[in-house]
């Protein structure tokens, strides 16, 4: 068996920079057209000029031949300006701006403490230049249960958000919940969307403790309970435009996972088409899998579609059980198992 289909995007990808930037980017490059890559860098990349320059990182670091494009954001701050908006816009390299409410995930300690009293200007200059913002969704209050924050998020701050700001474009990051499902769809379309992960799709809380604690399988915003995964699934099997692929693929060293106080964050570049053809399959939905992985995201971001194509083919195949590099080890995502699904160049 076997699908053609339009050259996918990855609408939410976290590159990293260094050695770590040079050993991951083929397994997205080699599968991806474009990346929307996330600024949680350390430093963050708050300012056009950084982004400029983080870009061309990431293109020196391609595998020779490639045609991958990042496409860049920048991270938002209290002090971030309505005149650096306009200047990203003008960079023609810039496509969004990430929202981490500070200390929501990893190197999010730079981020907004007061969205509606200090970001107010920056957001009503973002529907002037149609940048989308790229949200986090995520209260950080540590009286809020772990397992409802994004649930509180949507009705303390994205609700009022969109009531306040209706122009405004927003992509909700790899939603979790039901309730996120609920809140995209109760949403004007082409206004707000959402990326969805293949862990999210895949996994549920318990896949963080059966057998032990698995560190591998934890990732920010955390698991969920079954309904809450299903309740994903049938949304993005549905044939709905308002959500669209986005791997969140984030990847650490072993041994930054594997510790005592381990790193959030799951790599599934290598990994992420064959389980999204997985979930659509198990669904029925196969001939709805283009959409979801190459249509919905480049209209909601106004960019044409890719023209290339990649084949999926059903042929099994082994996930290694690590990556090994010059600095250590990256354990992927569904690593040891067997897919079934393995994607190629058409």
């Amino acid at each position: 068996m076997e699908l053609t289909i339009t050259r996918p995007d990855d609408w939410h990808l976290h590159l990293r920079d260094g050695d770590l930037l040079k050993a991951v980017i083929p397994h997205s490059s080699n599968h991806f057209g474009r990346g929307i890559v996330m600024p949680n860098l350390k430093p963050p990349v708050t300012t056009t000029a950084a982004a400029v320059a983080y870009r061309e990182s990431i293109l020196k670091a391609l595998p020779a031949g490639s045609d991958f494009t990042p496409l860049m954001t920048l991270y938002l701050t209290d002090t971030t300006s309505p005149n650096e908006i306009k200047l990203a816009r003008k960079s023609g390299a810039i496509f969004g701006v990430k929202l981490y409410p500070a200390g929501a995930t990893t190197n999010s300690q730079d981020g907004v403490t007061d969205l509606f009293g200090k970001c107010l200007p920056v957001l009503e200059e973002m529907i002037e230049q149609n940048m989308p913002l790229l949200v986090h969704g995520e209260v950080t209050d540590p009286s809020v249960d772990v397992f409802d924050r994004e649930k509180v998020f949507i009705d303390t701050v994205l609700q009022p958000l969109i009531e306040r700001l209706p122009l405004l474009k927003v992509v909700m990051e790899h939603i979790t919940t039901a309730d996120a499902v609920r809140f995209v769809e109760s949403c004007k379309e082409g206004f707000v969307a959402a990326t969805v992960t293949p862990q999210h799709l895949l996994l549920n809380r318990n896949s963080l403790f059966q057998g032990g604690l698995q560190p591998h399988n934890y990732c920010l915003p955390v698991l969920k309970r079954e309904i809450h995964r299903q309740a994903i699934v049938s949304a993005v099997t549905s044939g709905s435009r308002r959500f669209f692929l986005g791997t969140d693929s984030a990847p650490h060293e072993k041994r930054n996972k594997e510790c005592s106080c381990g790193c959030a964050g799951i790599f599934n570049a290598p990994v992420a088409l064959s389980l999204y053809a997985k979930v659509f399959e198990e669904a029925g939905a196969l001939d709805k899998l283009e959409a979801f992985t190459s249509f919905n995201g480049p209209d909601f971001y106004g960019l044409p579609r890719n023209t290339s194509k990649i084949k999926l083919r059903k042929t099994p195949w082994k996930v290694p059980d690590s990556y090994s590099f010059s600095f250590g080890e990256i354990v992927p995502m569904s690593a040891g198992q067997t897919l079934e699904w393995k994607p190629s160049f058409a």
